[in-house]
């Protein structure tokens, strides 16, 4: 009995088991024809899609960037399409420096090809591809083609390269070009442009080549590409292509910048030339200068350490972020001031005896002129006459006269970099120092204002742009260095669109008579011997300012100071005197007496842009050294002289 019971308990738990398993099999096919109907019906579109995905890559196609060309069409930036190796590091399969040594093997690598790459790598994420060698011939590719199943993330890439012909004319207004750091990148991530940018590895860095990034940059393309399980490309599905970007056509006339570069040979300083009648700028020069090719596949240490470390400083655009005081150039625009303030009349005179006591501390001047009235006081160059002026009007007046004209401002150029440097007032003192003893502005501080000096501080470009209003009539117009920009499919130009010109509301008669004193410093002034046999007339003034303080009591002598301690020399003009087309402000840094150095290279500006003449070669030579006054030899006419042109440099 006990048996039987026993029997029937197994036979139990066996039926309890069995239905356990098929309840638990019965489950299982439920949830697995469940997937299979999600799978199959629910999310079919979705899934169809990353199939076709799976084999289709999207390759983002890098526009051609646009072209930089001068007033006159010669190119100053452009591209050309070479073979280039380039190594992957996470894709190598063994330590980087063995890849390299085993590829050098093949193709020639040199040590400056090996810091190059360091330096990108180190900027870069391990997954990106990076150039190890540019510029490779037709027997080195193949070369390496043979032998590309060696080398696991090693490939060649036709790639577009960006080339400045011309070198170091005009560096720091074209700018360069350079590979995207890993702080740009982020930046262009967060930004509406990202999608446009996919697949670009350079982008401008200075200059011209960065404020119109977008315009040159173009649109990037994409293809659509079947792939293998293996990830290389089988057949093109789909193609969009790219549009090169914008190119853009300067005001700069490339002849005339290069000219102005040569002349000024190994010195150090800054030229500015504006067209009054319209703010285009027509020469920007900042000397020393650098080659801009260096830093497109970015530059070696040695070459770095050479611009970066040198007492030149030839990075430095001087023409927008070197500041400098104006020295006598800025006697016209005071002069204007007092006529435009009431503080004087154009007939009142004030006895120039060669100094000036103010509250018991003696101002040179250097040379008793005698009776001065406001004509007088800047043909001749008068101290006393602004000295005086200066206590009349007080800090505050001069600052806010000054302003509108662009002194201690930033003019709103389109190409980045430009400093303010200093127009003083009471109120930019208290912000700038922190004592309250520093903040009080003091009566003496106003007297050397009035002549240049002081804390006043001012960029080439400024002083030009002041220039040109005054010689367009009292019409201040915003400089710029962009003229049009020319669409690459039907490549009509079209105007960059500039803000009118302002009136500052001078009265004629006041301007007229500061312009006919400037022509008078040219007639029977400091550069009358500069500007003999002229063939058209113009306005100028010169001026030396300090670039160290020299107390009143001590006399200047250059020959007892260091050559970065001396005196700048400046000057400013416009020409012709009836109706200017040109005006200019130079300066030739360390070098002294305006009328010695920077009147010179402005006579042969002016005899390029109104006379068509260009230097001799004797006068070319002397005037770099400074050695020239009015012009050596026979200028040559710029028909005989082997200028830049554009279908000689068009791609």
């Amino acid at each position: 009995m006990t048996e039987i019971r026993n029997v029937e308990a197994e036979l139990t738990r066996f039926r309890l088991r069995l239905a356990v398993i098929a309840l638990v099999m019965l489950l299982a096919f439920g949830l697995l024809a469940w997937r299979l109907y999600h799978l199959q019906v629910l999310r079919h579109d979705d899934l169809l899609q990353q199939a076709e995905t799976n084999r289709t890559a999207v390759v983002p196609i890098v526009p051609n960037r646009g072209e930089i060309l001068d007033r006159n069409g010669v190119v100053l930036a452009t591209n050309y399409k070479a073979y280039t190796l380039e190594i992957t590091p996470s894709r190598t399969g063994r330590p980087l420096p063995e890849t390299i040594d085993a590829v050098g093997e093949v193709v020639e690598i040199t040590p400056r090809d090996r810091r190059r790459f360091e330096r990108l790598r180190q900027d870069t994420k391990s997954f990106e591809s990076l150039p190890i060698r540019t510029r490779l011939s037709d027997e080195e590719v193949a070369r390496f083609a043979a032998q590309r199943y060696r080398f696991p993330g090693v490939e060649i890439k036709a790639r577009l390269f960006r080339t400045y012909p011309l070198d170091e004319t005009a560096a720091h207004v074209i700018g360069y070009i350079g590979r995207i750091n890993q702080r740009e990148k982020e930046r262009i991530e967060d930004s509406d442009d990202a999608p446009n940018y996919r697949g670009t590895d350079y982008i401008g860095k200075l200059g011209v080549e960065n404020s119109y990034e977008k315009t040159l940059h173009g649109t990037t393309g994409v293809e659509q590409m079947e792939t293998s399980a293996g990830g290389r490309a089988v057949r093109r599905l789909a193609s969009h292509p790219a549009t090169p970007g914008d190119s853009v056509r300067l005001t700069i006339d490339a002849n005339l910048q290069k000219l102005i570069e040569d002349m000024y040979g190994e010195r150090r300083g800054a030229l500015v030339a504006i067209d009054p009648r319209n703010g285009e700028v027509l020469a920007l020069v900042s000397k020393p200068t650098f080659d801009p090719n260096l830093f497109v596949e970015g530059i070696d240490h040695e070459s770095w350490a050479e611009l970066n470390d040198s007492v030149d400083k030839p990075l430095l655009n001087r023409a927008l972020r070197g500041t400098y005081p104006p020295g006598s150039t800025y006697k016209p625009f005071m002069g204007l001031a007092a006529l435009e303030t009431g503080k004087r009349t154009p007939g009142m005179t004030i006895m120039d005896g060669g100094s000036w006591t103010f509250a018991g501390h003696t101002f040179r001047s250097g040379h008793a002129l005698g009776s001065v009235d406001l004509q007088r006081s800047i043909v001749k160059s008068s101290n006393v006459y602004y000295y005086m002026l200066a206590n009349d009007m007080g800090v505050n007046a001069i600052h806010d006269f000054m302003k509108p004209l662009g002194f201690g401002q930033i003019t709103g150029i389109d190409i980045p970099g430009e400093t303010r440097g200093v127009l003083p007032s009471t109120e930019w003192k208290r912000n700038t120092y922190r004592r309250p003893e520093q903040q009080k502005w003091y009566a003496g501080e106003t007297i050397s204002l009035g002549i240049g000096q002081g804390y006043n501080n001012f960029t080439m470009l400024q002083l030009a742009g002041a220039v040109a209003t005054l010689a367009g009539g009292g019409v201040h117009h915003q400089p710029h260095v962009v003229k049009s920009r020319q669409d690459p499919l039907s490549l009509r130009f079209e105007d960059v669109p500039q803000p009118p010109g302002q009136k500052l509301g001078y009265r004629p008669e006041n301007v007229a008579l500061i312009r006919r004193a400037m022509v008078g410093v040219t007639l029977e002034g400091t550069s009358r011997g500069v500007f003999q046999g002229a063939s058209y007339l113009s306005g100028g003034k010169t001026g030396t300012a300090q670039a160290v303080t020299i107390g009143q009591k001590a006399k200047y002598n250059a020959s007892k100071l260091t050559e970065l301690q001396r005196d700048h020399s400046l000057y400013i003009a416009f020409a012709p005197a009836d109706a200017p087309t040109i005006a200019v402000a130079a300066i030739v840094e360390n070098a002294g007496f305006g009328a010695a150095h920077a009147a010179p290279l402005v006579r042969r500006v002016m005899d390029f842009w109104l006379a068509g003449l260009y230097p001799s070669e004797q006068d070319l030579a002397a005037i770099q050294q400074g050695q020239a006054y009015a012009p050596l030899g026979a200028p040559r006419p710029l028909s005989e002289v082997p200028l830049l042109r554009a279908p000689t440099l068009s791609p």
